[in-house]
């Protein structure tokens, strides 16, 4: 199991829907973000994309110097970009973090959002733009001189002077959830992601991207997007979900929803029903919470619980075959420390949570009056 966080450059609080209790995301708190997320074992860290965030590649890229062995999770946006271009950046930025990209292939779903960028296809062609794309992308980093024509992209020797550490190229990880986008997966992605849907339609998710993937001669891996809400007791989890959302009111919710349904997106589409605007009937499967997709797009569940019930949720997932969980919490800092504190001790990380270099303090905590060292606590269940 590996376990990455986010670095929320379209924002941070302890609220949702409420300018209350938020918190500025400039570069001085994102490396703060990043540096506990290195220091604490995260395997990675998304950074999102579009119109209401801070660029991903300049974040990304500002990142590098101030970590040790975090990936960066970095969207590619086909026809928004070059394929040749952005196979320059992806190999650039691989070789300056040596080996430390992880790209995420955006098609998009925000009709409006897309066409303020002067993209203007419907939902399916975007989806055969981005086949192209990759089509291109991957022959590019993989050393190829490319001459390529289709339908919507023409290059004439497009390729890549300087390779990229990983090879053939860094991972491709894409979520999708129509028919066109698993289509695009099964032909060219590493890793598919699902937003946190309940077990058994994630299940039926990852039957199709494999069957698909199968009748292609290929294998995927699979991921999962989360949001996640962990005290030491249920009771003290639920609560903390409850005051996320207490500000948000009746009409922030109904400006959401008509946004979103702006949306062609079938993904975006998925999570709106599982709560349907009705916040009386947000927990949707045991410690399963439908709460922050009340008002922002992209995912919408969390998991919350005791550390016990997290665990035994994402093992769950798991179970199905999820190995990668791409999680977050509000405020973006604190909720890093205690995710890792709370839960890692209790999954099978495929890097352990460790403190990198000497410490100044003492490794046993606060010293009880000033000499005696606390007893070590078990993991909370």
């Amino acid at each position: 199991m590996e376990v990455f966080w986010f670095i929320p450059t379209h924002g941070d609080g302890r609220y949702l829907g409420s300018a209350e209790g938020a918190r500025a995301v400039d570069a001085t708190y994102m490396r703060q973000i990043a540096q506990a997320a290195d220091r604490l074992g995260y395997g990675g860290v998304l950074l999102p994309t579009g119109s209401s965030c801070e660029d991903a590649w300049v974040v990304a890229s500002s990142l590098i110097s101030v970590t040790e062995k975090l990936k960066f999770l970095v969207a590619l946006r086909p026809g928004l970009m070059s394929p040749t271009l952005s196979a320059r950046m992806a190999a650039t930025f691989d070789r300056l973090s040596g080996g430390r990209l992880l790209v995420n292939v955006v098609t998009g779903g925000d009709p409006v959002e897309l066409a303020a960028d002067g993209l203007f296809l419907g939902h399916d062609e975007r989806y055969d733009l981005t086949s192209e794309f990759l089509d291109v992308w991957r022959r590019e980093l993989a050393g190829e001189t490319v001459d390529y024509e289709g339908t919507h992209l023409k290059v004439e020797g497009g390729k890549v002077l300087y390779p990229p550490v990983q090879k053939p190229y860094p991972p491709l990880y894409f979520g999708g959830s129509s028919p066109a986008a698993q289509e695009v997966a099964a032909d060219h992605i590493d890793v598919y992601l699902t937003w946190g849907e309940p077990p058994q339609e994630v299940a039926e998710k990852i039957d199709r991207v494999r069957q698909l993937a199968a009748e292609r001669g290929r294998e995927v891996r699979f991921g999962i997007r989360l949001h996640v809400i962990v005290r030491e007791t249920s009771e003290e989890a639920w609560r903390e979900a409850d005051r996320l959302i207490s500000k948000v009111d009746d009409e922030a919710i109904a400006a959401a929803k008509k946004v979103f349904a702006r949306y062609d997106s079938e993904g975006q589409q998925r999570m709106t029903r599982l709560h349907g605007g009705d916040r009386s009937h947000l927990e949707i499967y045991p410690n399963l919470w439908a709460g922050v997709g009340l008002v922002r797009g992209g995912a919408g569940t969390a998991l919350v619980g005791s550390p016990a019930e997290v665990a035994a949720l994402m093992q769950e997932y798991a179970n199905l075959g999820i190995d990668t969980f791409i999680l977050s919490g509000y405020p973006h800092l604190e909720e890093a420390y205690q995710f890792a504190d709370l839960v890692f001790p209790l999954l099978p990380l495929n890097r352990a949570a460790t403190v990198q270099g000497p410490t100044s303090t003492s490794p046993f905590g606060e010293l009880i009056a000033n000499s005696i060292k606390p007893s070590e606590r078990a993991p909370v269940s």
